[in-house]
């Protein structure tokens, strides 16, 4: 993969009727996937090393950016989710590699600006859910 413009990653979010809209310029991003490890580690393990159970911890992904929002509509569509506690499903597209595709919760949506520039906003999702990965060929 060469190398590509980090402002080509989307973050787009479904609407009411299920379509993708894409939601906001964002001018910074972060994809992250964590999986937890179970130890299984006893009194037998070779040499005292720690010994782990392949394919059994918990497995998530979190979603980070910052940015301006693209229109009103928007803009309403995240804040009305985070206020209700909605779920919805997301996409995020990182052009040339791939798409993820899930269940989202929104856990910190956050505005600001300075007296002589733009409204801005940051915020970070964690996924709710089993994320699919569409290779992009």
């Amino acid at each position: 993969m060469s190398a590509q413009r980090g402002k080509d990653i989307l973050l787009k979010v479904a609407d009411t009727g299920g379509a993708f809209v894409t939601c906001a310029g964002l001018r910074s991003k972060r994809v992250a996937f964590n999986a937890e490890a179970v130890d299984v580690t006893d009194a037998d393990a070779v040499g005292r090393w720690r010994e782990l159970l392949g394919g059994s911890g918990v497995q998530r992904a979190s979603v980070s950016g910052s940015g301006l929002f693209k229109d009103a509509a928007s803009d309403a569509l995240i804040r009305q989710a985070f206020f209700d506690g909605d779920i919805p499903d997301w996409q995020i597209v990182l052009p040339d590699f791939g798409m993820l595709d899930g269940l989202f919760q929104i856990t910190a949506l956050e505005y600001g600006g300075a007296h002589d520039g733009e409204v801005t906003f940051e915020i970070a999702l964690e996924s709710a859910g089993p994320v699919k990965f569409t290779e992009i060929a």
